[in-house]
C-alpha cells in the first residue's frame, strides 16, 4: 500500500488535473454511475466525525474525517482526517492519503468549477471570506479558472490573513490582496464572493442593496443548524446550484430557506445539470452555489492522486 503525505500529495498533481476529474465526477453523478451512501455524521462535544464511502465502476474509496472547529485556537487545522483507496476487482488498500489535504484540494476543486460555470470571464475581484486552510485554497483554485486582479479578504481572526496573503502569493503574485474591514466592505467590492466558515449564522451583510447581480460559492455549510447566507439573498437570487441533492437535507444554507418559504425547491438544480446543457445562466444573475461535498469528489481524487504520485515515484510503500 502507498502511503501519501500532504507533500506527496501536492507534488502529483495540478490544480487544473484536480477541477478536471471533479468535473468530471458531477458528470458521474448526473448519470448515476456510482454507489455512494449519504455520509454519517456522528456529532460529540460540538465536533464532528464523517464517514464517506463510494464505488465506480474502477475502484472505491472511503474517508475518514474529523472536523473540529475549536482546532483554529490550537494553531491545527479544523479539518483532519485518512482516505483508502481500494482496488475494485479485490479490495485490496491501494494507498492512504491524507485526508486533510485531499479535502482541502479536491473541495476548492468544487469551488473553481462553480466559477468556471457562474462567472464571466472577464470578472475581475474576488472576495473571500473566511481566510482558514480552506479560504486559501478556495482563492488557489479560483485563481486557477480566472485572472482577478483583486482579492478581497475578511476573517474575525486577524492573524490569518498574513498567512492567507503569503499562500497565494506563492503561487499567484499579481492579484492585488486586500484586507477588508467587514464582509459589507468585502462584498461591495467584489464581483463573487467565496464563503468558508463553520459559522451557525449568516456572514455576509442582511443588505439586498450589495447583494443584486454577484455569484456566491458557500463552502462551510454542512449541517443544518449551520448557514452563512442571510434571508433577503434568497429573496433576490434568480437560481441555486448544489453539488448534490442532499444538500438540501444537510445544509442550513438551503435547509433553513426551504423550511421559511424563501425558496422553493423548483429554484434548486445541481451545477452537474448545467455542466451537461440540462440549464443555463444568464449573464449577470445573482446566482448561489452551495457545495456541501460528496464522497464520489474524494474518490475520482484520490484515483488521479495515487497514479500521477506512482508515475513520479512519490510517497512511501507499506505492507499491511
Amino acid at each position: 500500500m502507498l502511503c501519501l503525505s500532504e507533500q506527496d500529495i501536492a507534488n502529483s498533481v495540478t490544480f487544473n488535473e484536480i477541477r478536471e476529474v471533479v468535473e468530471e465526477a458531477m458528470v458521474i453523478y448526473e448519470r448515476a454511475e456510482y454507489y455512494m451512501p449519504r455520509r454519517m455524521h456522528l456529532d460529540y462535544n460540538g465536533n464532528t466525525l464523517l464517514l464517506m464511502p463510494c464505488f465506480k465502476k474502477t475502484g472505491f474509496s472511503t474517508k475518514l474525517v474529523t472536523v473540529f472547529p475549536e482546532n483554529q485556537k490550537k494553531e491545527l487545522p479544523v479539518i483532519q482526517g485518512t482516505v483508502i483507496l481500494n482496488d475494485i476487482e479485490t479490495g485490496e488498500p491501494l494507498a492512504l492519503l491524507n485526508g486533510a489535504k485531499l479535502t482541502a484540494l479536491r473541495t476548492g476543486a468544487v469551488g473553481a468549477v462553480g466559477i468556471k460555470y457562474l462567472t464571466s470571464e472577464d470578472i475581475s475581484s474576488l472576495g473571500i471570506i473566511g481566510a482558514g486552510v480552506q479560504g486559501i485554497h478556495q482563492a488557489m483554485f479560483a485563481c486557477s479558472q480566472r485572472e482577478f486582479s483583486e482579492i478581497h479578504v475578511y476573517d474575525t481572526d486577524k492573524d490569518r490573513l498574513k498567512i492567507f496573503s503569503e499562500q497565494i502569493r506563492l503561487y499567484y503574485p499579481s492579484p492585488r490582496i486586500h484586507f477588508s474591514e467587514s464582509s459589507s466592505n468585502l462584498v461591495q467590492n467584489s464581483g463573487v464572493i467565496i464563503t468558508a466558515t463553520t459559522s451557525n449564522n449568516p456572514v455576509i451583510p442582511d443588505d439586498k442593496s450589495i447583494l443584486a447581480g454577484k455569484q456566491y460559492i458557500g463552502i462551510g455549510s454542512f449541517k443544518p443548524e449551520m448557514r452563512e447566507f442571510p434571508e433577503v439573498l434568497f429573496n433576490i437570487l434568480d437560481h441555486i446550484f448544489v453539488d448534490t441533492d442532499y444538500a438540501m437535507k444537510e445544509s442550513g444554507d438551503l435547509t433553513q430557506p426551504l423550511e421559511n418559504g424563501w425558496i422553493e425547491k423548483s429554484n434548486i438544480s445541481t451545477l452537474g445539470k448545467l455542466i451537461i446543457g440540462k440549464e443555463n445562466v444568464a449573464r449577470g444573475a445573482t446566482l448561489l452555489f452551495k457545495s456541501v461535498g460528496m464522497a464520489l469528489f474524494d474518490l475520482v481524487v484520490s484515483q488521479l492522486i495515487y497514479r500521477k504520485a506512482k508515475e513520479k515515484k512519490l510517497g512511501t510503500t507499506i505492507k499491511l
